[in-house]
């Protein structure tokens, strides 16, 4: 259990931003960790100005955010100004369906991969929003996320297309076998709908250089009951610092993913040692500093008592804010990508592996680019080199 001076100190208040628009302070009210009266009256103070409806739910649908917004203004806009939320609670129920149904399909997967002996652990969607909510319609997502161990996903694969699920990336043979030393999930189609599925056999790519024991997860993991059935999960030292480096690798763009870090860090009962011990040995401690910098200033959630933060790292939160309020635009191929990355890590040898592998590392786009002999396989790594040398002299 964790220790009471490690536990998340008192709710503060969000840090007061010069916003581009009163719609994102509209909807980081809504999502606010704030005392209820204080939330009221921000959100009746913003409501009282010019709101326009159509791009607050834009923004809302763009951040993963639409349960939380519809949750808040449903109980604060008068009912003369119901009609305004018609849009936004269009939004909503549609929501609440697709979760319900990706639950569903959820519990057929699982059942379906452990009756032929594959074991999994989905860590994202339903699940998460049944760990931080109690509710899966509570929380927007969009597709299934399950994490297996490597050397499965060959059975895995078969074993999906009995269910209608195909591969959205088709690979040759030496082409997967160095997917799968490189890489780090595949994406499948279902009847339904596009990149419904994501099979993962690591966190993140192997050129980030943040190795998770996947063993380690999976000896850890922790059960939970989503729509009626018992499935196993990472427990909360394993799931944090894996939210945080996922929003990591997108630049923190989309708010839904401080919200869930947030509701975590309340709703859980985590031992903070432990988990800033795992996050000190993969190297991400600077990661998870930063995100709950993040948090404190745009949700009011202050980070447990054993994240520390320097002047530092709240310069790398400040350049990070213009980017998840939509001032700036962030390009992954793009240099300032890169240096963002570097910046968030904090030891040398993580950086210059990030930087080497990241140019050195051959990737579906190599293959599909140059067709070489088999036996010229191992020369992808050059071309990958010559790359990114030609993407950096463009940005130079």
């Amino acid at each position: 259990m964790a220790s009471a001076t490690a536990r998340v100190a008192q709710v503060a208040q969000p840090e007061r931003l010069v916003l581009v628009n009163p719609e994102f302070d509209l909807l980081l009210a809504c999502c606010a960790d704030a005392a209820a009266l204080a939330r009221t009256q921000r959100i009746h103070s913003l409501l009282s100005g010019q709101v326009d409806w159509n791009f607050l739910l834009q923004l809302a649908l763009q951040h993963g955010v639409i349960p939380q917004l519809y949750r808040q203004l449903s109980q604060n806009v008068s009912y003369g100004e119901i009609h305004l939320l018609q849009g936004l609670r269009k939004a909503y129920d549609a929501n609440a369906r697709q979760t319900l149904w990706l639950t569903r399909e959820l519990v057929r997967v699982v059942a379906h991969l452990q009756n032929r002996g594959i074991k999994v652990l989905p860590y994202k969607g339903p699940v998460l929003a049944q760990i931080l909510y109690g509710d899966v319609a509570s929380r927007q997502f969009s597709d299934l996320d399950l994490l297996i161990r490597a050397e499965d996903v060959p059975r895995a694969r078969p074993a999906l297309a009995e269910l209608g699920y195909k591969p959205g990336l088709r690979l040759n043979n030496r082409e997967e076998y160095a997917y799968l030393k490189s890489g780090y999930e595949y994406t499948f189609d279902s009847p339904q709908a596009r990149n419904l599925l994501e099979l993962k056999w690591n966190i993140l790519p192997r050129f980030y250089a943040v190795k998770f024991d996947i063993e380690s997860l999976f000896a850890r993991a922790v059960d939970v009951e989503v729509g009626g059935a018992f499935m196993q999960t990472l427990c909360p030292e394993d799931l944090m610092p894996v939210l945080c480096v996922h929003a990591a690798k997108h630049a923190w763009v989309q708010l839904s993913w401080l919200c869930d870090i947030a509701q975590l860090a309340r709703c859980a009962a985590i031992d903070w040692r432990e988990l800033m011990c795992r996050a000190r040995q993969l190297g991400v401690e600077r990661i998870v500093a930063v995100t709950f910098s993040l948090v404190q200033r745009l949700l009011g959630t202050p980070p447990p008592a054993l994240v520390k933060a320097d002047r530092d790292l709240e310069r790398l939160a400040a350049r990070v804010i213009p980017i998840v309020v939509g001032r700036k635009k962030i390009d992954p191929d793009s240099f300032r990508y890169f240096r963002l990355m570097m910046d968030t890590r904090e030891r040398k040898r993580d950086r210059l592996r990030f930087a080497w592998r990241l140019a050195s590392t051959p990737s579906v786009a190599e293959w599909s680019t140059i067709s070489l002999p088999r036996q010229l396989f191992a020369l992808y790594g050059f071309v990958r080199v010559a790359r990114v040398a030609k993407r950096l002299l463009v940005a130079l």
